[in-house]
């Protein structure tokens, strides 16, 4: 608890209250979120919490907590909580159920998505009062000139993308939005087309993910095709394969930093595979 210097004999002193009486935001009836901190409980000390009350795909939108790590408790329904790592540069997805938490470290990009009606969270932080940047402020206050010109985007479609976003989210999709694609959670299909899948990453991978590999076969004829192969040489041949789905708790893609680089990029360079090693395993 932080230290306190208030007086618990004043008649000021507060030890209940009733979250109702603090909404946060409000979508509609079944999407909303209640909020404590130490200015509607002064005797809170150095903790806060978020009630928050979601739909099936519902979002509560991407951001990140400046100040506080964030503990994400499910009372009730199911969601699956999704952050960035930024020391490996992983997206990671957590599905909860009653009784389960994920922990939001402070400052990390991160979001909750719904995947049950009626569901039911307590996000709980280390502050006395939360401070959050909403992904759609970001969006919507940098100029599209500039995100065009940094991303190499085109500037017109950029306007127009980001145009509707004329006020802070939070519940996302707003209520009068009619959505072009499926939520989020419904992305899961798309867990095998990866357009690149590194050759170093394969060691890793369990021998029943590999079925048209024969090692054994050819075991002195072509000992150097592999390590000579560019990341991109293989991917007709991987299509059916799922190389990070043990990594995937549930729906989502797992998000390997080097992919974002072409081949022969100077920022990376992809390492040989050393087959001799796969093979004596």
């Amino acid at each position: 608890m932080a230290t306190s210097y208030m007086d618990y004999t004043l008649p000021t002193t507060e030890f209940t209250y009733d979250l109702s009486n603090n909404p946060l935001f409000k979508k509609d009836e079944n999407n909303y979120i209640n909020s404590l901190s130490i200015k509607q409980l002064n005797t809170l000390g150095n903790t806060s919490l978020l009630d928050i009350f979601l739909n099936t795909g519902n979002v509560v939108e991407p951001h990140t907590h400046q100040n506080a790590t964030e503990l994400v408790y499910c009372i009730s329904g199911s969601a699956v909580v999704s952050l960035i790592n930024p020391f490996t540069n992983e997206l990671l997805h957590f599905p909860i159920t009653p009784g389960q938490v994920a922990n939001v470290p402070q400052g990390w990009w991160h979001y909750e998505v719904a995947t049950a009606d009626h569901t039911h969270l307590l996000a709980i932080f280390d502050a006395p009062v939360p401070e959050a940047i909403f992904g759609s402020d970001t969006l919507r206050l940098t100029p599209a000139k500039l995100l065009a010109y940094t991303y190499c985007l085109d500037e017109k479609k950029v306007q127009e993308a980001l145009a509707p976003i004329q006020k802070t989210v939070i519940i996302g999709p707003p209520a009068d939005c009619q959505p072009s694609t499926a939520p989020a959670s419904n992305s899961a299909p798309n867990v095998n087309h990866q357009p690149y899948v590194m050759p170093n990453v394969q060691p890793n991978m369990q021998p029943n993910m590999q079925p048209n590999m024969q090692p054994n076969t050819q075991p002195n004829t072509q000992p150097n095709v592999q390590p000579n192969m560019q990341p991109n040489s293989q991917p007709n041949n991987q299509l059916n394969m799922q190389p990070y789905v043990n990594r995937l708790p549930y729906w989502g893609t797992w998000v390997d930093p080097r992919i974002i680089h072409e081949p022969g990029c100077p920022y990376y360079r992809e390492l040989p595979v050393n087959t001799n090693n796969q093979e004596e395993r």
